[in-house]
């Protein structure tokens, strides 16, 4: 990766535009390297953050609080969690009072997949900079949302 105005051959009517561009250039960028990744356990990102949520919460969640807590808020997420529930990662508990309230719960087969990616999977999108300049990033996204 270099000078997006040369990788993309644009040119910016100021570092504002040309930032903007550059965060959703660059979003695209680890999400593609994510995908990629991710595609040896027949899963993908979006999949994986499900269950990390799940493993996280350590009890079965409704839908909607998988749903909001998503880094990226998956309108499909549904349809996510039944590609995991048929590959038995995941599995649907029925409310025995209210059949509209289904639980999801992580299964002992989707613990093990997440015990087989490495925790450091993410390292080479970030190795070009220091711990002073992901601070500093990270200080500055969060400024402006």
């Amino acid at each position: 990766m270099g000078d997006l105005a040369k990788e993309i051959n644009s040119k910016f009517a100021n570092n504002k535009q040309k930032a903007l561009v550059n965060i959703l250039y660059t979003g695209n960028w680890i999400s593609s390297c994510q995908n990629e990744f991710f595609k040896s356990y027949g899963i993908s990102p979006q999949q994986y953050n499900i269950l990390r949520i799940l493993r996280g919460a350590g009890e079965a969640l409704n839908v909607q609080v998988i749903k909001d807590r998503m880094i990226e808020r998956a309108p499909n997420a549904t349809r996510l969690m039944d590609k995991l529930c048929a590959k038995e990662f995941i599995e649907r508990l029925p409310c025995a009072h209210d059949r509209r309230v289904v639980k999801i719960a992580i299964t002992e087969k989707g613990l093990k997949l997440l015990a087989s990616v490495p925790d450091d999977f993410n390292k080479d999108l970030i190795k070009n900079l220091t711990e002073e300049e992901a601070e500093h990033l990270s200080h500055l996204l969060d400024k402006m949302r």
